[in-house]
């Protein structure tokens, strides 16, 4: 009798553990669509430790606000294993007003090929100019009033100094937006994806490994392709279904037609700290967020075997040292 139940409980062992899965066959297929997060973005192999140190707290300094109560890490928290957002819907401002679009995050951005939701600024030291001196965020009059500022502040001269060196006049608004720029380009995040791209088979479960087949085989890698699963392209925010947004985009900036609804795809490395989703914020839960992605741009209805096995693939994109 004991042996007929342990021969039962192999059955049911067996019969619950799923498909063979043929490791070798979905890592070739992810590796050649996405490939790993490199080890450093461009132009971090110039930054120096003491241009990354000032860029550090910068980053942090609300005294770069109109009334000392702003910095990039309000909207961009990274304390707390935050994945480089405040998970609000819109951020507030120094004066409280809310902006108009959902902050994306910090984390992997010098990745990006320009950065904002409509691509207006090329690269970190274009974007860490604008909010600034944006009215709503953080409220400073011009750049001259920002370098008055920190010009009276010792601690920045002297930081300035040494991350500047040679320079006749260090603290500069280029020289600010560049430093910031090199602290964000340390941001590289690592994850079990990568892990399970590198060879190790274990690195990700079989609910994990059948929502990396259902994100590959439904379409999402129509958008979110590369080593960061987006970051790369502009896409129609309801390309198979419409979107109902006031937002309408990159036409808002450019006036063209064909950039209405135009948004830049977000990368998934970290979607799961990253909540509420969309340039709106309007989709709570990764589960809402997978699901109206694959109605407005894939025109699917997913099931919710599908949409739970793509939420646990994508919870396999957090940073390890965030989790």
């Amino acid at each position: 009798m004991k042996k007929y139940l342990v021969y039962l409980s192999a059955i049911a062992a067996v019969s619950y553990c799923g498909p063979k899965i043929d490791y070798a066959d979905v890592r070739s297929r992810a590796k050649s669509t996405f490939g790993t997060i490199p080890a450093k973005m461009p132009g971090g192999e110039k930054d120096t430790a003491e241009l990354v140190a000032l860029g550090k707290m910068l980053y942090h300094e609300r005294r770069l606000s109109i009334n000392d109560t702003q910095s990039c890490a309000s909207c961009h928290i990274l304390d707390g294993k935050k994945g480089g957002v405040d998970n609000t819907k819109f951020s507030p401002g120094a004066k409280g007003a809310l902006g108009g679009r959902n902050a994306p995050t910090t984390l992997n951005a010098g990745f990006h090929f320009a950065q904002f939701w409509d691509g207006r600024a090329a690269t970190l030291s274009d974007q860490a100019k604008g909010p600034i001196l944006n009215p709503v965020e953080m409220g400073m009059p011009n750049e001259k009033a920002v370098i008055e500022k920190l010009s009276k502040i010792t601690e920045y001269k002297e930081a300035f100094a040494k991350a500047f060196p040679g320079a006749k006049n260090p603290i500069t608004y280029q020289n600010l937006a560049d430093a910031i720029a090199a602290f964000e380009r340390t941001l590289v995040t690592h994850d079990r994806f990568d892990d399970f791209i590198n060879g190790n088979d274990k690195a990700l479960s079989s609910q994990e490994i059948a929502g990396l087949q259902s994100f590959m085989s439904q379409g999402c890698t129509t958008c979110h392709i590369g080593p960061l699963l987006g970051g790369n392209s502009y896409r129609k925010m309801g390309q198979a279904k419409p979107y109902e947004s006031k937002d309408q985009g990159r036409f808002d900036l450019t006036k063209k037609e064909e950039d209405r609804m135009m948004f830049k795809v977000p990368s998934l490395r970290n979607v799961a700290l990253t909540d509420p989703y969309f340039h709106d914020g309007s989709a709570a839960t990764l589960t809402d967020a997978v699901a109206k992605m694959a109605y407005h741009q894939l025109g699917k209805q997913l099931g919710e075997k599908d949409v739970a096995n793509i939420v646990a693939f994508l919870k396999a994109l957090t940073d390890k040292e965030r989790q």
